[in-house]
């Protein structure tokens, strides 16, 4: 009987869960949709972040990282029950990412590809200085 319990409790969980791969547009930014911002707080200094982004460390400038800090910071943040948005430096680290939060917590996330170097780059998209 747990087996089955457990069972339908996973499959639910993979049920609610979507994961979208997409560039960053004009359009996207006015949908208002949270966008975090995983990058580490040297590379928010020097290029600044995407106004409204929200800024969560997940890996540190070694590769560590800490998850349960992680998604602490995130669920006190963002609504994770609505739709949201990770951005990186290349898209790297966000397509790493996304998938387990989408897998193992069903939540909904968009992964931007391309991450703040095609933001700023490729749609030449002015950025805000962080402030901590």
């Amino acid at each position: 009987m747990k087996k089955i319990i457990l069972a339908l409790l996973l499959l639910s969980v993979s049920l609610f869960a979507e994961l979208t791969n997409q560039y960053l547009t004009k359009d996207f930014l006015n949908k208002n949709i949270p966008i975090i911002d995983v990058r580490t707080p040297r590379e928010w200094q020097e290029t600044g972040l995407l106004k409204g982004a929200v800024p969560i460390m997940f890996f540190d400038q070694r590769g560590n990282y800490d998850a349960r800090k992680f998604l602490k910071e995130l669920n006190k943040k963002v609504d994770t029950t609505k739709p949201f948005a990770l951005i990186c430096h290349t898209g790297s680290r966000t397509s790493m990412i996304a998938p387990w939060l989408s897998k193992e917590f069903g939540y909904k996330v968009i992964n931007l590809q391309g991450g703040m170097e095609y933001a700023t780059r490729g749609l030449h998209i002015k950025t805000v200085p962080y402030r901590p």
